[in-house]
């Protein structure tokens, strides 16, 4: 039997829905920051269990808590699932694309996430010379830098703050995040990624934009901003967050 309240949101509303890791306390602060500049878009979140310094799926995803939480999400009818997590990039874009296929398949709503967004806005400025700025531990740090050389990219310098708790990565602050970023901006990448999302380098970005003349892509805001384009929303209108959300074009998950 159909319920009465099915398909109660309006048509001309968007709902965006997260997944995000259970220790992560910076997914819904730059989220809902960023759509504060879109009254018509609302932010749902779920979380998946990833906490601590110990990662107990070091080579995959916990696929029974991620579409647990995406299928939860989905009750409420949104328009996307997003999955706001950074580590896609050290497994392989592959492990994310299965992701976006597993949850459409369940759900039957489309999906995306951070690494893809990610790839998608390298493709369309154009670059594979890039920096890693991230809060994590050299050996992961190497791991990620690793990946992304498998994928065909340059890393010409990376940084990192060598903090080995989840939910301690929220605690890096503007000015150890802004020296990491000056830092690898004297090797002259042609972009700058800020990479965990669990890193506050969203708030500290568009100054340090201005000051380098270098784009900086970080992990959060490039998950709000796929998700906003995907849904048929004009990014631009929030470019007070990064030179990110001028990027306009189209392409699927």
């Amino acid at each position: 039997m159909t319920s009465k309240f099915a398909n109660l949101r309006p048509a001309f509303r968007t709902a965006i829905a997260m997944v995000t890791p259970s220790a992560n306390v910076v997914v819904e602060r730059v989220t809902t920051a960023i759509l504060s500049d879109f009254p018509e878009v609302s932010a749902h979140f779920s979380r998946t269990p990833v906490y601590g310094s110990r990662d107990l799926f070091p080579d995959d995803y916990d696929w029974e808590g991620m579409l647990g939480a995406a299928t939860l999400l989905a009750q409420a009818q949104p328009d996307i699932i997003a999955w706001n997590g950074s580590k896609g990039a050290m497994l392989g874009l592959s492990v994310d694309q299965e992701f976006c296929r597993r949850v459409e398949d369940k759900t039957g709503i489309r999906a995306t996430t951070s690494t893809i967004a990610l790839h998608s806005a390298l493709d369309v400025i154009d670059t594979r010379r890039i920096a890693i700025v991230s809060p994590y531990m050299e050996d992961y740090q190497q791991k990620l830098v690793s990946a992304f050389k498998r994928q065909g990219f340059y890393v010409v310098a990376d940084a990192c703050l060598r903090i080995d708790d989840n939910l301690a990565f929220a605690a890096a602050s503007d000015t150890s995040i802004a020296e990491m970023v000056y830092r690898v901006a004297e090797a002259k990448p042609d972009a700058i990624l800020t990479w965990c999302t669990n890193f506050p380098a969203a708030f500290t970005l568009p100054k340090l934009e201005d000051d380098l003349d270098i784009p900086i892509l970080d992990s959060v805001s490039l998950t709000v901003w796929n998700a906003l384009r995907l849904t048929g929303h004009h990014a631009a209108e929030a470019s007070r967050w990064g030179r990110l959300f001028d990027i306009q074009f189209n392409s699927a998950c």
